[in-house]
């Protein structure tokens, strides 16, 4: 015999319904006839299926900033290509090419946190001074050391904010960083801090005055790790190899440069 008395079943369904789809989780009664407890074929009752509703199936995964950076090749592979293009066919730096490949550091730099904040900051407005003087006639200054002929004619040369200026300490900071990135290949017991305490006191002290130089021996106090610094900028590739490619092919190009601002008397500027 089977009895008229309805049954409530809680069944959970996904919410993927059209009908329902601002609900997590939906809860369906329904009528439902079952044996009367007289029958003898009364069956068992049926287990209830338990599921989490989606929200809680999703897959969690670490936020990008808690996730190694993964790269092709090292955080100096896209400098090292670019590198390739900073000559012409008759040996000229150009302009736009050099600029690249020196804001292809800075990923590099931003990976020292507050440490090289202040370098980052001066090789940035640099860059951008540069690029902007280059932007109001890309084939008058196509060759790098034409923005810096112009103002030595027209006796601007010496301004603070003059694109020679600006080459001259973006050049020295580049200097700087090399010295930098040697020291981490050369000197593999040193700590960071002493590693970019030698390489400033080589290239940059000598330029700066009391102030820079005391905003430089705070900052450095602010250095990362070494070895987790090196594991973030290793990516796949051969990192101390890269860095010795890298010093390697940069260094001639700056020494170009310090060549050329000698030539004109521009090289031994202080900072002011």
């Amino acid at each position: 015999m089977i009895s008229d008395v309805p049954t409530c079943n809680m069944i959970e369904e996904a919410s993927n319904s059209a009908d329902h789809p601002s609900h997590p989780m939906l809860y369906i009664y329904h009528h439902e006839a079952r044996p009367s407890s007289s029958d003898p074929t009364t069956l068992p009752p049926r287990p209830f299926r338990h599921t989490s509703p989606p929200f809680l199936k999703r897959r969690h995964t670490s936020p990008p900033f808690l996730r190694k950076m993964q790269m092709e090749g090292t955080v100096f592979t896209p400098s090292l290509e670019g590198m390739k293009h900073v000559k012409s066919e008759s040996g000229v730096i150009l302009t736009k090419p050099f600029l690249q490949v020196c804001k292809q550091i800075l990923p590099v730099l931003e990976k020292f946190g507050s440490a090289m904040s202040i370098v980052k900051t001066d090789i940035g407005g640099n860059i951008t001074r540069l690029e902007t003087k280059y932007a109001s006639d890309p084939t008058k200054y196509e060759q790098l050391h034409s923005l810096v002929k112009v103002e030595v004619s027209a006796k601007t040369a010496k301004s603070s904010s003059s694109c020679t200026n600006g080459l001259l300490w973006l050049t020295r900071a580049m200097d700087f960083l090399v010295a930098l990135f040697h020291n981490l290949v050369h000197h593999p017991d040193w700590q960071m801090s002493q590693a970019c305490s030698d390489a400033y006191s080589k290239t940059l002290k000598k330029w700066h005055g009391w102030l820079a130089s005391s905003s430089f021996s705070v900052a450095i106090k602010l250095a990362p790790d070494r070895k987790k610094f090196m594991d973030i900028i290793s990516g796949s590739g051969d990192i101390n190899a890269d860095i010795e490619k890298f010093c390697a092919t940069f260094s001639p190009l700056l020494a170009e440069n310090h060549k050329f601002l000698a030539s004109v008397g521009m090289d031994d500027l202080k900072a002011s």
